[in-house]
């Protein structure tokens, strides 16, 4: 779907009724756009008959933070010890809000469980969520919590130089709380899961749901510790080389040994991982099929939220049903289109945007 369509799509199941005129005042376009993109998303099936009734789809369940992402980046080389002449910007993020974000702007049905507060922040985030297309009736708005934040600040190459991160809401979604959630979880055709979650809430997941296919972000080496018990009930790992080595206690010094690491990990029970190389690209393994891609070539503009866009491209090829050697290349290009714009989230991620990387990388 285009960006526009999720855009009417997200009004439209808030209210199915709405008149034609009313989006097109709300999106400030004609009323005749608005009867365009009515007619492509009935072409499509997402549209059945009259009242805007919207057909049942296939959607994913995202579990995770959600952060306002606070972003400090120097002009020139990062004088540590020193003021730094630069810019800095405010955009929602969060692992498993990011994730969220991108797959829904890539077009598949999203919904999130998060816990943000009854603040400033908490509003901006549930705008922007809405306004991508992410059903946003299972997050928990707080009113005696603040919404997570998350300060980083990039060197001068666009890396991240040093972050802190203050999530401590996220502790509110317990067990108790996503135990009223389960029926919305039992149907999801995919639940994804980033280790922000706390101890107790990863054990009630991974235990309970493990007959959906579960995708989890390791998001770091000491969050990934959690879900190291319960590694049979996840489908779909995402590790980076070294979070993927603390897990197994395998210690990797060339390239070459990375499926016997692989194979660890479907010793246990995993399914299918894909394991970050940073810039020499992902090996991908699924116990039928293994490979290292190497990285597209990409000008850096922010190395923030390229893993959450990658994870939300390996969803949206699981729910669209494609193999891992495709799952995996549309995953990278959309990291690519994260990279290349300075906020979290590239507002020009859809389908079409990565689909265009992909052609381009292999012309």
């Amino acid at each position: 779907m285009t960006e526009r369509e999720l855009e009417i799509l997200a009004l439209l199941k808030q209210d199915p009724l709405i008149a034609q005129q009313s989006l097109a005042d709300q999106l400030g376009i004609s009323r005749s756009s608005v009867a365009g993109h009515i007619m492509n998303l009935t072409n499509k099936g997402v549209i059945r008959g009259k009242g805007y009734i919207l057909a049942e789809s296939r959607y994913a369940v995202v579990i995770g933070g959600a952060n306002m992402d606070i972003l400090g980046r120097p002009l020139n080389s990062l004088q540590v010890g020193d003021s730094n002449p630069g810019s800095v910007s405010c955009s929602p993020g969060g692992v498993g809000r990011n994730i969220a974000e991108n797959l829904a702007r890539l077009g598949s049905q999203t919904r999130l469980i998060s816990a943000i507060g009854k603040d400033t922040y908490g509003q901006m985030i549930m705008n922007q969520c809405q306004q991508a297309g992410i059903d946003m009736k299972g997050c928990l708005q707080l009113n005696d919590a603040n919404t997570s934040t998350y300060l980083s600040v990039l060197d001068g190459d666009g890396d991240m130089h040093v972050a802190i991160n203050d999530m401590a809401i996220l502790e509110r979604l317990s067990v108790e709380v996503l135990k009223e959630k389960e029926e919305l979880l039992r149907r999801a055709d995919l639940i994804i899961l980033d280790a922000n979650l706390s101890a107790e809430s990863l054990e009630y997941l991974l235990n309970n749901f493990s007959d959906r296919p579960i995708f989890v972000d390791t998001v770091s080496c000491v969050k990934a510790k959690k879900i190291k018990p319960f590694l049979s009930s996840v489908h779909t790992l995402k590790p980076n080389l070294k979070e993927a080595e603390q897990l197994s206690g395998i210690i990797i010094e060339d390239y070459s040994e990375l499926p016997a690491l692989a194979n660890w990990f479907h010793n246990q029970g995993v399914k299918r991982i894909f394991l970050s190389l940073g810039s020499d690209g992902v090996f991908y393994s699924d116990e039928g099929a293994q490979a290292h891609i190497p990285a597209i070539p990409i000008a850096m503009v922010n190395a923030n939220g390229a893993g959450d866009a990658f994870l939300a491209g390996l969803a949206h090829g699981w729910i669209q049903e494609w193999g891992i050697e495709q799952s995996t290349k549309f995953a990278m290009a959309a990291a690519v289109v994260a990279l290349s714009h300075l906020a979290t989230i590239n507002p020009n991620m859809s389908e079409i945007s990565v689909n265009r990387i992909i052609k381009e990388s292999t012309c």
